[in-house]
């Protein structure tokens, strides 16, 4: 898959996820995807110094951005 189609998906992925987390005063910002297929993102409000953030980055975000779009490798914050 071209990279802007993935690049494209990651972002569509985060704009559903992003009411979650706005749910509990927080929020995600897509920064960039790297050609390892490395996603970006800046956690804002209550997740960027959230203690829970890596769970919530990991277990919540990562996983639901590799099922949907298997070529990701990870996604991190910035």
């Amino acid at each position: 898959m071209e990279k802007e189609v993935i690049e494209r998906k990651v972002k569509n992925i985060l704009k559903q996820i992003e009411p979650y987390l706005k749910a509990d005063g927080g929020g995600v910002n897509f920064v960039r995807l790297d050609d390892d297929m490395t996603v970006w993102v800046e956690l804002t409000g209550h997740c960027a110094n959230c203690p829970h953030s890596t769970q919530t980055l990991k277990n919540g975000i990562e996983n639901t951005m590799k099922s949907v779009i298997p070529e990701i490798k990870s996604v991190e914050k910035i």
